[in-house]
C-alpha cells in the first residue's frame, strides 16, 4: 500500500455534523489521577491528583470508594511513597515553582506533617525508601549547585549522611533490602540518551563501576532481586531497543563484593522497549510494560529464588494483562502482600486514572474515575497510527487524528505530473482504510468509482511535534487535541528523526 506524505495539506469531505462545542476551559479542567502507593496493610492507597487545580496528595479505600484529600498546598506535590513499614509516607515539594524539592513525612492518618528538608537554594531527588522504614536515599547538589551527590536521611532524627561524592549527576536507582548497598546511576558528558551505573558500598563507601561501554547506552529501571546478588533492568547495551536484562554479582562476602561476575544478560530480546517496571516487595513477581508501536502491553512473570547460595531468576514465561484499551500504562506498584498491582491507564479517551489488578482474581478495577469536565467519552477521538518514508528512506510514524463529525469519506489531493491523485479515507469502526485513484485535477472519485465534484467543505491539518527530540509522541490523552477535534481540526502527531520508541539507529 502506498504510504501517505503528510505536509499542511486541505482535506475534503462529504458531509459534516457538527456536534456540541465545549470551551477549551471545560477541555483544560480534565482531571488526572496518578502515583499510587499502597498502604502497610493494603487497605488504603494514597495517590495524586489535580482535582483542586494542584496535584494534592489524597486517600481512599484500595478496592475504591469516596476519596478524602490530604493535603491542600499551593504548590504542586510532586510524588508521594509509603512506607513499606507503615510507619508514614514521604513526599515532595517545590516552593513558587523553583524546582528545589523539599522533603515531608506525613503521618498515616494524614494528621501530621513533618518537614525533613528545609533548604530552598537546594535541590532534593527522592530515590527510595530503606525496607525497614527508618531511612530514606535521594541526591542533593548542597556540596555544589552543579553537581549531585548521594545521601542518607535517618526519620527519626532527620540526621543526613552523606553517602558517595562525585562531580557529576548522580541518581539513586536502587536499594538492596539490607540497605548494605545501593546503585548509582550517573548520567553521561559524552553522549545523549547515555548512562552509566555503579554499585557502591554504604559502609566502605566505595564504588564499582558495573557498565563501562563505548557507545551511547542507556540502563535503567534497576531493581535488586530477593538474592541480593542479581540486578535486573533495561538496557539498549546489546542492541537497537532497550530490553529486559540482569547482570549477576559476585561473591558470598556481601555486602563487600565488589567484582561483576556477568555482563549484561538480555532476558526479553524484543523490537520494542522496555517501558516501566516493578518487583513485587516479596520478591515473587516481576511486573512490566513494553512500549509496542507507543502503546504500553502489561505483563507479570515469576520469580524464583532457591538454592545454596540462594539464586533469584526472572521466568522467561509471561503472563499478559488486558487493559481497558490500546493506551499507556505507568506507575506501577505491588501491595506489600504481592497480591495487588497498582497503576495508571491513559489513553486518547481515557484520562489519566489509576487501575488495580487483583493477581489472584485477575481481576482489572479502575479505582479514581477523574472528571471529565462533563464532556461524554465517546466525543473524544483515537488516532490512526500511519507511517510514511524520510528522505533516506527509513519509516517515520505519526499519529493522526480525524475530527469525529466527520461523516463519509475524506479526501486529499496531491499533484503527480500533469494529474492529482485523490486519497479516499473511509471512516469506519475498523479504522481508516486506504483508496488511491488517479483523477483529473477538476475531479474526485468515490472508492465506488463515480464522480463527484470537489466538496466546498475543508479541514485544515494541525502539525504536532513534540519536543526533544528525544522522546516519543505516544496516543495518551491530551485535552488541547481533543478541543481542536471538536471544533472541525485533524491533527498530525508526528515522531520526527530522533525520537525514541524505535531503536538506536
Amino acid at each position: 500500500m502506498r504510504k501517505i506524505i503528510f505536509l499542511f495539506v486541505l482535506l475534503t469531505f462529504c458531509s459534516v455534523a457538527f456536534a456540541q462545542n465545549y470551551s477549551i476551559e471545560r477541555y483544560l479542567n480534565i482531571r488526572s489521577a496518578g502515583s499510587p502507593t499502597f498502604s502497610a496493610d493494603g487497605n488504603r492507597i494514597a495517590f495524586l491528583t489535580n482535582i483542586t487545580g494542584t496535584s494534592q496528595i489524597w486517600m481512599m479505600a484500595a478496592g475504591g470508594g469516596y476519596p478524602e484529600q490530604i493535603t491542600a498546598y499551593q504548590d504542586n506535590v510532586g510524588f508521594v511513597e509509603w512506607s513499606p513499614k507503615g510507619n508514614g509516607l514521604i513526599f515532595g515539594k517545590a516552593s513558587g515553582g523553583d524546582e528545589n524539592t523539599q522533603f515531608f513525612w506525613l503521618s498515616n492518618d494524614g494528621a501530621e506533617v513533618r518537614q525533613l528538608t528545609d533548604n530552598p537554594k537546594v535541590r532534593h531527588n527522592f530515590g527510595a525508601i530503606s525496607d525497614d522504614g527508618t531511612k530514606i536515599y535521594y541526591s542533593s547538589n548542597k556540596r555544589d549547585k552543579n553537581f549531585f551527590d548521594i545521601y542518607a536521611m535517618t526519620l527519626a532524627d532527620g540526621k543526613e549522611e552523606l553517602l558517595y561524592q562525585q562531580d557529576g549527576s548522580n541518581a539513586v536507582a536502587a536499594v538492596a533490602k539490607d540497605g548494605g548497598r545501593f546503585v548509582v546511576s550517573r548520567s553521561s558528558e559524552r553522549f545523549s540518551l547515555d548512562n552509566d551505573l555503579y554499585l557502591v558500598n554504604t559502609k566502605t563507601k566505595q564504588a564499582t563501576h558495573l557498565t563501562p561501554h563505548d557507545e551511547a547506552t542507556q540502563y535503567g529501571d534497576i531493581h535488586f532481586l530477593p538474592d541480593n546478588k542479581t540486578l535486573v533492568f533495561g538496557t539498549n547495551e546489546r542492541g537497537e531497543y532497550y530490553n529486559l536484562a540482569e547482570m549477576s554479582l559476585k561473591g558470598d562476602g556481601y555486602p563487600t563484593i565488589t567484582e561483576i561476575a556477568n555482563k549484561v544478560r538480555v532476558i526479553d530480546n524484543t523490537n520494542w522497549d522496555l517501558d516501566a517496571s516493578a518487583v513485587s516487595p516479596h520478591g515473587d513477581f516481576f511486573a512490566y510494560t513494553t512500549n509496542r508501536e507507543g502503546f504500553s502491553e502489561l505483563s507479570l512473570r515469576k520469580i524464583e529464588t532457591g538454592g545454596k547460595p540462594l539464586i533469584s531468576t526472572v521466568e522467561t514465561k509471561n503472563e499478559s494483562i488486558a487493559l481497558p484499551a490500546k493506551g499507556i500504562v505507568g506507575g506501577l506498584q505491588f501491595s506489600k502482600d504481592g497480591t495487588k498491582l497498582a497503576f495508571t491507564f491513559s489513553s486518547a479517551k481515557y484520562n489519566t486514572d489509576i487501575w488495580v489488578y487483583d493477581l489472584p482474581t485477575k481481576k482489572l478495577t479502575q479505582i479514581t474515575k477523574s472528571s471529565r469536565s462533563g464532556i461524554p467519552q465517546d466525543s473524544f477521538v483515537d488516532p490512526e497510527l500511519i507511517k510514511y518514508k524520510s528522505f533516506d528512506g527509513k519509516e517515520i510514524s505519526a499519529w493522526y487524528y480525524v475530527p469525529a463529525n466527520i461523516s463519509g469519506f475524506i479526501y486529499r489531493t496531491v499533484s503527480k505530473g500533469n494529474e492529482s491523485v485523490a486519497f479516499a479515507f473511509n471512516k469506519s469502526s475498523d479504522g481508516l482504510k486506504e483508496f488511491i485513484v488517479d483523477v483529473p485535477h477538476s475531479f474526485l472519485f468515490t472508492p465506488n468509482g463515480k464522480k463527484s465534484p470537489p466538496n466546498p467543505y475543508s479541514v485544515p491539518v494541525i502539525v504536532s511535534v513534540h519536543g526533544g527530540p528525544e522522546g516519543q509522541e505516544r496516543p495518551g490523552f491530551n485535552p488541547l487535541y481533543q478541543y481542536y477535534l471538536s471544533r472541525g481540526y485533524a491533527i498530525l502527531a508526528t515522531n520526527v528523526r530522533g525520537s525514541t520508541g524505535y531503536g538506536k539507529t
